[in-house]
Protein backbone atom coordinates (compact mmCIF):
# COMPACT_ATOMS: atom_id res chain seq x y z
CA UNK A 1 0.00 0.00 0.00
CA UNK A 2 0.98 3.60 -0.51
CA UNK A 3 1.92 6.51 2.12
CA UNK A 4 -1.16 8.29 2.61
CA UNK A 5 -1.34 11.97 1.26
CA UNK A 6 0.79 14.49 3.32
CA UNK A 7 2.94 11.77 4.83
CA UNK A 8 6.54 13.16 5.06
CA UNK A 9 8.98 11.23 6.85
CA UNK A 10 13.60 11.27 6.43
CA UNK A 11 13.61 7.85 6.61
CA UNK A 12 12.98 5.74 3.30
CA UNK A 13 11.62 2.38 2.78
CA UNK A 14 9.35 2.97 5.70
CA UNK A 15 6.09 1.30 5.82
CA UNK A 16 2.71 0.90 7.70
CA UNK A 17 2.04 -0.94 10.50
CA UNK A 18 -1.88 -1.88 10.30
CA UNK A 19 -3.23 -1.71 14.12
CA UNK A 20 -6.59 -3.34 13.02
CA UNK A 21 -8.31 -4.95 9.91
CA UNK A 22 -9.27 -2.80 7.47
CA UNK A 23 -13.35 -2.07 6.43
CA UNK A 24 -13.85 -4.48 3.50
CA UNK A 25 -11.49 -6.81 3.34
CA UNK A 26 -12.10 -10.08 3.24
CA UNK A 27 -11.10 -11.92 5.77
CA UNK A 28 -12.97 -8.21 7.84
CA UNK A 29 -16.13 -9.78 8.18
CA UNK A 30 -14.97 -13.24 9.40
CA UNK A 31 -12.75 -11.43 12.04
CA UNK A 32 -15.60 -9.52 13.10
CA UNK A 33 -18.49 -12.47 13.63
CA UNK A 34 -15.62 -14.36 15.45
CA UNK A 35 -14.60 -11.74 17.80
CA UNK A 36 -18.36 -10.92 18.33
CA UNK A 37 -19.20 -14.71 18.90
CA UNK A 38 -16.74 -14.70 21.49
CA UNK A 39 -17.47 -11.76 23.47
CA UNK A 40 -21.51 -13.07 23.65
CA UNK A 41 -20.18 -16.24 24.45
CA UNK A 42 -18.12 -14.79 27.25
CA UNK A 43 -21.21 -13.07 28.70
CA UNK A 44 -23.66 -16.45 28.84
CA UNK A 45 -25.00 -16.56 25.15
CA UNK A 46 -25.06 -20.06 23.45
CA UNK A 47 -24.99 -19.92 19.44
CA UNK A 48 -27.37 -21.66 17.96
CA UNK A 49 -26.62 -24.69 15.71
CA UNK A 50 -29.55 -24.20 13.32
CA UNK A 51 -29.02 -20.39 12.80
CA UNK A 52 -25.47 -19.53 13.89
CA UNK A 53 -26.46 -16.01 13.84
CA UNK A 54 -29.15 -16.06 16.71
CA UNK A 55 -27.96 -16.36 19.88
CA UNK A 56 -29.61 -17.27 23.38
CA UNK A 57 -29.29 -17.11 26.90
CA UNK A 58 -31.86 -18.33 29.45
CA UNK A 59 -32.02 -18.35 32.97
CA UNK A 60 -34.85 -19.19 36.01
CA UNK A 61 -37.00 -15.97 35.33
CA UNK A 62 -35.87 -14.74 31.90
CA UNK A 63 -35.00 -15.30 28.38
CA UNK A 64 -32.85 -12.99 25.66
CA UNK A 65 -32.42 -13.84 22.26
CA UNK A 66 -29.96 -11.67 19.76
CA UNK A 67 -30.31 -11.95 16.42
CA UNK A 68 -27.30 -10.56 14.22
CA UNK A 69 -26.77 -9.51 10.74
CA UNK A 70 -23.03 -8.37 10.28
CA UNK A 71 -22.65 -5.75 12.74
CA UNK A 72 -26.93 -4.64 12.97
CA UNK A 73 -28.52 -6.49 16.06
CA UNK A 74 -31.52 -7.02 17.30
CA UNK A 75 -32.30 -8.04 20.98
CA UNK A 76 -35.85 -9.87 22.73
CA UNK A 77 -36.13 -11.23 25.60
CA UNK A 78 -38.51 -11.47 28.49
CA UNK A 79 -36.58 -9.05 31.45
CA UNK A 80 -35.79 -5.89 30.20
CA UNK A 81 -33.45 -5.51 32.81
CA UNK A 82 -30.82 -8.04 31.66
CA UNK A 83 -31.59 -6.60 27.89
CA UNK A 84 -30.49 -3.24 29.75
CA UNK A 85 -26.97 -4.99 31.27
CA UNK A 86 -26.60 -6.60 27.66
CA UNK A 87 -26.86 -3.35 25.88
CA UNK A 88 -23.81 -1.86 28.33
CA UNK A 89 -21.40 -4.79 28.45
CA UNK A 90 -22.02 -4.71 24.57
CA UNK A 91 -21.44 -0.93 24.35
CA UNK A 92 -18.27 -0.88 26.74
CA UNK A 93 -17.06 -3.96 24.31
CA UNK A 94 -17.63 -2.22 20.99
CA UNK A 95 -18.99 1.32 21.33
CA UNK A 96 -22.52 0.62 19.85
CA UNK A 97 -25.19 2.80 19.28
CA UNK A 98 -29.18 2.26 20.47
CA UNK A 99 -31.55 2.80 18.42
CA UNK A 100 -34.02 2.18 20.85
CA UNK A 101 -37.44 -0.14 20.45
CA UNK A 102 -37.32 -1.97 16.83
CA UNK A 103 -39.50 0.20 14.13
CA UNK A 104 -37.16 -0.12 10.83
CA UNK A 105 -34.24 -2.65 10.35
CA UNK A 106 -33.11 -3.70 7.10
CA UNK A 107 -35.52 -1.92 5.12
CA UNK A 108 -37.95 -3.92 7.00
CA UNK A 109 -40.69 -1.89 9.17
CA UNK A 110 -41.80 -3.30 12.57
CA UNK A 111 -45.28 -1.47 14.23
CA UNK A 112 -46.10 -3.31 17.63
CA UNK A 113 -49.34 -3.16 18.94
CA UNK A 114 -50.99 -5.43 22.00
CA UNK A 115 -52.29 -7.69 19.26
CA UNK A 116 -49.29 -8.68 17.64
CA UNK A 117 -46.45 -6.91 15.43
CA UNK A 118 -46.72 -5.87 12.23
CA UNK A 119 -43.95 -6.16 9.01
CA UNK A 120 -43.79 -4.41 6.12
CA UNK A 121 -41.50 -2.55 3.53
CA UNK A 122 -43.58 -0.13 2.72
CA UNK A 123 -40.45 3.12 2.31
CA UNK A 124 -38.09 0.03 0.93
CA UNK A 125 -41.37 -0.25 -1.98
CA UNK A 126 -41.82 3.70 -2.80
CA UNK A 127 -37.97 3.75 -2.91
CA UNK A 128 -38.41 0.63 -5.67
CA UNK A 129 -41.32 2.57 -7.55
CA UNK A 130 -39.24 6.15 -7.55
CA UNK A 131 -36.40 4.73 -8.93
CA UNK A 132 -38.11 2.95 -11.58
CA UNK A 133 -40.13 5.83 -12.33
CA UNK A 134 -43.46 3.45 -11.73
CA UNK A 135 -44.72 6.06 -8.63
CA UNK A 136 -47.90 7.44 -10.53
CA UNK A 137 -48.51 4.32 -12.87
CA UNK A 138 -51.92 2.52 -12.96
CA UNK A 139 -52.04 -0.26 -10.47
CA UNK A 140 -52.30 -3.27 -11.15
CA UNK A 141 -54.90 -6.44 -9.82
CA UNK A 142 -52.49 -8.82 -9.74
CA UNK A 143 -48.56 -9.37 -10.13
CA UNK A 144 -48.88 -11.49 -12.92
CA UNK A 145 -51.20 -12.20 -16.55
CA UNK A 146 -52.90 -15.26 -15.75
CA UNK A 147 -51.18 -18.14 -16.98
CA UNK A 148 -48.28 -16.09 -18.18
CA UNK A 149 -45.37 -18.16 -19.06
CA UNK A 150 -42.19 -16.57 -20.05
CA UNK A 151 -39.28 -18.14 -22.19
CA UNK A 152 -36.24 -16.84 -23.59
CA UNK A 153 -37.11 -16.87 -27.58
CA UNK A 154 -39.83 -13.98 -27.40
CA UNK A 155 -39.23 -10.58 -27.41
CA UNK A 156 -35.97 -8.82 -27.85
CA UNK A 157 -32.84 -8.21 -26.09
CA UNK A 158 -32.85 -5.05 -23.66
CA UNK A 159 -30.03 -2.07 -24.23
CA UNK A 160 -29.63 -2.37 -20.15
CA UNK A 161 -29.68 -5.81 -18.59
CA UNK A 162 -27.95 -4.43 -15.73
CA UNK A 163 -31.29 -2.05 -14.67
CA UNK A 164 -33.24 -5.30 -15.01
CA UNK A 165 -30.97 -7.36 -12.89
CA UNK A 166 -30.98 -4.49 -10.40
CA UNK A 167 -35.22 -4.77 -10.38
CA UNK A 168 -35.23 -8.02 -10.01
CA UNK A 169 -33.03 -8.34 -6.98
CA UNK A 170 -34.98 -5.83 -5.13
CA UNK A 171 -38.10 -7.63 -5.74
CA UNK A 172 -36.78 -10.66 -4.07
CA UNK A 173 -35.75 -8.62 -0.90
CA UNK A 174 -39.61 -7.43 -1.34
CA UNK A 175 -40.57 -10.92 -1.19
CA UNK A 176 -39.98 -11.20 2.60
CA UNK A 177 -42.75 -9.47 3.44
CA UNK A 178 -45.19 -9.90 0.56
CA UNK A 179 -45.30 -13.56 -0.79
CA UNK A 180 -47.76 -13.05 -2.82
CA UNK A 181 -45.39 -11.73 -5.51
CA UNK A 182 -43.01 -14.70 -4.92
CA UNK A 183 -43.92 -16.46 -8.22
CA UNK A 184 -43.88 -13.58 -10.32
CA UNK A 185 -40.51 -12.98 -9.08
CA UNK A 186 -39.37 -16.33 -9.37
CA UNK A 187 -40.51 -16.68 -13.37
CA UNK A 188 -38.11 -13.00 -13.81
CA UNK A 189 -35.53 -14.39 -11.74
CA UNK A 190 -34.69 -17.19 -14.55
CA UNK A 191 -33.89 -14.33 -17.05
CA UNK A 192 -31.41 -12.06 -15.76
CA UNK A 193 -28.39 -13.25 -17.87
CA UNK A 194 -29.90 -12.57 -20.98
CA UNK A 195 -33.35 -10.47 -20.41
CA UNK A 196 -35.54 -9.48 -23.36
CA UNK A 197 -38.56 -6.67 -23.46
CA UNK A 198 -41.37 -9.71 -22.93
CA UNK A 199 -39.36 -9.78 -19.04
CA UNK A 200 -38.69 -6.20 -18.60
CA UNK A 201 -43.08 -6.14 -19.17
CA UNK A 202 -43.61 -9.06 -16.76
CA UNK A 203 -41.61 -7.19 -14.22
CA UNK A 204 -43.01 -4.00 -14.77
CA UNK A 205 -46.55 -5.33 -14.07
CA UNK A 206 -45.00 -6.63 -10.37
CA UNK A 207 -43.99 -3.14 -10.01
CA UNK A 208 -48.04 -1.95 -11.22
CA UNK A 209 -49.41 -4.24 -8.67
CA UNK A 210 -47.37 -3.09 -5.66
CA UNK A 211 -48.17 0.11 -6.33
CA UNK A 212 -51.45 -0.71 -5.04
CA UNK A 213 -51.02 -1.29 -1.56
CA UNK A 214 -46.94 -0.22 -0.67
CA UNK A 215 -47.61 -0.81 2.37
CA UNK A 216 -48.85 -4.26 2.52
CA UNK A 217 -47.08 -6.87 5.22
CA UNK A 218 -47.46 -9.60 7.57
CA UNK A 219 -49.85 -9.66 10.70
CA UNK A 220 -48.28 -12.04 13.22
CA UNK A 221 -50.70 -12.58 16.32
CA UNK A 222 -49.98 -12.50 19.93
CA UNK A 223 -52.94 -15.24 20.02
CA UNK A 224 -52.30 -17.33 17.29
CA UNK A 225 -51.85 -21.20 18.21
CA UNK A 226 -48.65 -22.41 18.59
CA UNK A 227 -48.97 -25.12 16.54
CA UNK A 228 -46.72 -26.20 13.24
CA UNK A 229 -48.63 -26.66 9.58
CA UNK A 230 -47.32 -27.41 6.04
CA UNK A 231 -48.85 -27.21 2.59
CA UNK A 232 -46.67 -28.07 -0.40
CA UNK A 233 -47.65 -28.18 -4.28
CA UNK A 234 -46.22 -28.61 -6.88
CA UNK A 235 -46.55 -27.61 -10.92
CA UNK A 236 -45.05 -30.20 -13.28
CA UNK A 237 -43.21 -29.62 -15.89
CA UNK A 238 -43.88 -26.06 -15.86
CA UNK A 239 -40.89 -24.62 -17.30
CA UNK A 240 -41.40 -25.26 -21.34
CA UNK A 241 -37.98 -24.98 -22.05
CA UNK A 242 -36.47 -27.45 -19.66
CA UNK A 243 -39.80 -29.06 -18.82
CA UNK A 244 -38.48 -28.86 -14.89
CA UNK A 245 -41.12 -28.13 -12.46
CA UNK A 246 -42.00 -25.59 -9.77
CA UNK A 247 -41.03 -26.43 -5.73
CA UNK A 248 -43.56 -24.07 -3.71
CA UNK A 249 -44.51 -24.80 0.17
CA UNK A 250 -45.87 -22.41 2.70
CA UNK A 251 -45.67 -22.77 6.62
CA UNK A 252 -47.76 -21.76 8.95
CA UNK A 253 -46.83 -21.44 13.11
CA UNK A 254 -50.66 -21.29 14.02
CA UNK A 255 -52.69 -18.79 11.90
CA UNK A 256 -49.26 -16.94 10.87
CA UNK A 257 -47.40 -17.50 8.16
CA UNK A 258 -43.47 -17.94 8.67
CA UNK A 259 -42.13 -19.82 5.83
CA UNK A 260 -42.44 -20.02 2.08
CA UNK A 261 -40.83 -20.79 -1.28
CA UNK A 262 -41.48 -20.93 -4.64
CA UNK A 263 -37.89 -22.78 -7.07
CA UNK A 264 -37.60 -24.10 -10.19
CA UNK A 265 -36.83 -28.08 -9.30
CA UNK A 266 -32.95 -29.12 -10.27
CA UNK A 267 -34.08 -32.36 -12.01
CA UNK A 268 -36.81 -32.99 -14.61
CA UNK A 269 -39.82 -34.84 -13.03
CA UNK A 270 -41.28 -38.14 -15.11
CA UNK A 271 -44.63 -37.52 -13.59
CA UNK A 272 -46.83 -35.39 -11.11
CA UNK A 273 -46.53 -37.69 -8.82
CA UNK A 274 -42.64 -37.77 -8.65
CA UNK A 275 -42.71 -33.72 -9.16
CA UNK A 276 -44.86 -33.69 -5.87
CA UNK A 277 -42.64 -35.95 -3.84
CA UNK A 278 -40.20 -33.40 -4.74
CA UNK A 279 -41.78 -30.85 -3.34
CA UNK A 280 -42.60 -32.94 0.08
CA UNK A 281 -39.18 -33.17 0.40
CA UNK A 282 -38.39 -29.97 0.65
CA UNK A 283 -40.66 -28.96 2.89
CA UNK A 284 -40.44 -31.47 5.12
CA UNK A 285 -36.79 -30.53 5.71
CA UNK A 286 -38.05 -26.80 6.37
CA UNK A 287 -40.37 -28.24 8.78
CA UNK A 288 -37.64 -30.19 10.30
CA UNK A 289 -35.34 -26.76 10.58
CA UNK A 290 -38.15 -24.82 12.53
CA UNK A 291 -38.55 -27.55 14.61
CA UNK A 292 -34.73 -27.25 15.79
CA UNK A 293 -34.84 -23.33 15.83
CA UNK A 294 -38.24 -23.11 17.81
CA UNK A 295 -37.09 -25.85 19.87
CA UNK A 296 -33.89 -23.82 20.84
CA UNK A 297 -36.04 -20.79 21.70
CA UNK A 298 -37.68 -22.99 23.89
CA UNK A 299 -41.00 -23.52 21.96
CA UNK A 300 -42.84 -26.83 22.68
CA UNK A 301 -44.29 -27.69 19.67
CA UNK A 302 -47.23 -30.47 19.34
CA UNK A 303 -45.52 -33.43 16.89
CA UNK A 304 -46.42 -34.79 14.32
CA UNK A 305 -47.03 -31.52 11.98
CA UNK A 306 -49.33 -31.81 9.18
CA UNK A 307 -48.46 -31.25 6.28
CA UNK A 308 -51.03 -31.05 3.49
CA UNK A 309 -50.88 -32.53 -0.29
CA UNK A 310 -53.64 -32.46 -2.84
CA UNK A 311 -51.60 -35.34 -4.67
CA UNK A 312 -52.41 -39.25 -3.34
CA UNK A 313 -50.35 -40.64 -5.17
CA UNK A 314 -47.23 -38.33 -3.65
CA UNK A 315 -48.81 -38.95 -0.10
CA UNK A 316 -48.78 -42.88 -1.21
CA UNK A 317 -45.46 -42.85 -2.00
CA UNK A 318 -44.07 -41.08 1.39
CA UNK A 319 -45.77 -43.56 3.28
CA UNK A 320 -45.47 -46.78 2.11
CA UNK A 321 -41.67 -48.41 2.18
CA UNK A 322 -41.72 -50.42 -1.07
CA UNK A 323 -40.46 -49.56 -4.05
CA UNK A 324 -42.24 -49.27 -6.97
CA UNK A 325 -41.22 -49.54 -10.46
CA UNK A 326 -41.84 -45.86 -10.61
CA UNK A 327 -40.12 -44.54 -7.73
CA UNK A 328 -37.12 -46.33 -7.98
CA UNK A 329 -34.86 -43.58 -10.09
CA UNK A 330 -36.10 -41.05 -7.73
CA UNK A 331 -32.77 -40.03 -5.27
CA UNK A 332 -32.18 -41.02 -1.73
CA UNK A 333 -32.36 -37.75 -0.44
CA UNK A 334 -36.30 -37.22 -1.50
CA UNK A 335 -36.75 -40.07 0.59
CA UNK A 336 -36.24 -38.43 3.86
CA UNK A 337 -40.12 -37.88 3.51
CA UNK A 338 -40.73 -41.44 4.29
CA UNK A 339 -38.35 -41.41 7.39
CA UNK A 340 -39.82 -38.55 8.98
CA UNK A 341 -42.98 -40.12 8.63
CA UNK A 342 -42.60 -42.92 10.15
CA UNK A 343 -40.10 -41.18 13.11
CA UNK A 344 -43.48 -39.00 13.90
CA UNK A 345 -42.32 -35.84 12.84
CA UNK A 346 -44.89 -35.06 10.39
CA UNK A 347 -47.99 -36.44 9.32
CA UNK A 348 -49.29 -36.19 5.50
CA UNK A 349 -52.73 -34.96 5.09
CA UNK A 350 -54.80 -34.86 1.86
CA UNK A 351 -56.42 -31.80 0.89
CA UNK A 352 -58.62 -30.32 -2.32
CA UNK A 353 -56.32 -28.13 -5.09
CA UNK A 354 -59.39 -25.72 -4.13
CA UNK A 355 -57.83 -25.36 -0.49
CA UNK A 356 -54.63 -25.94 -1.48
CA UNK A 357 -52.59 -22.54 0.33
CA UNK A 358 -49.59 -23.23 -2.03
CA UNK A 359 -51.34 -23.30 -5.03
CA UNK A 360 -50.86 -19.49 -5.73
CA UNK A 361 -46.76 -20.27 -5.23
CA UNK A 362 -46.88 -22.08 -8.24
CA UNK A 363 -48.95 -20.29 -11.45
CA UNK A 364 -49.56 -16.62 -12.21
CA UNK A 365 -53.83 -16.91 -11.25
CA UNK A 366 -57.01 -15.08 -12.12
CA UNK A 367 -58.27 -12.68 -9.95
CA UNK A 368 -60.72 -14.34 -8.22
CA UNK A 369 -58.27 -17.17 -7.69
CA UNK A 370 -55.79 -14.91 -6.73
CA UNK A 371 -57.93 -12.82 -4.46
CA UNK A 372 -58.82 -16.35 -2.86
CA UNK A 373 -55.32 -17.18 -2.32
CA UNK A 374 -54.42 -13.77 -1.10
CA UNK A 375 -57.05 -14.02 1.59
CA UNK A 376 -54.94 -17.18 3.00
CA UNK A 377 -51.70 -15.63 3.27
CA UNK A 378 -52.67 -12.97 5.86
CA UNK A 379 -51.66 -10.30 4.44
CA UNK A 380 -52.94 -6.65 5.61
CA UNK A 381 -52.21 -2.65 5.05
CA UNK A 382 -52.45 -1.22 8.05
CA UNK A 383 -51.40 1.96 5.60
CA UNK A 384 -54.46 1.82 3.70
CA UNK A 385 -57.31 3.96 4.62
CA UNK A 386 -60.30 2.31 6.18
Amino acid sequence: MSLPPGFHSEKPNQVCRLLRSLYGLKQASRQWNAKLTLALQKHGFQQLSADPSLFTKSSENSFTALLIYVDDILVAGTNSHHIVQLKKYLDKAFRIKDLGPLNYFLGIEAFKTMDGIYLCQRKYTLDILTESGFLESKPARTPAVTGLKLNNSDGDLIDNPESYRRLVGKLLYLTNTKPDISHAVQQLSQFVDKPRSTHLIAAHRVLRYIKGSPGKGLFYSTSSEIKLQGFSDSDWANCAETRKSITSYCIYLGDNLISWKTKKQATVSRSSSEAEYRALASTVCEIQWLHYLLTDLKVQLPTPTPLFCDNQSAIAIGENYVFHERTKHIEIDCHVVKQKVHEGLIKLMPISSQRQVAYGFTKSLSKPAFDSFHSKLGLQDIHAPT
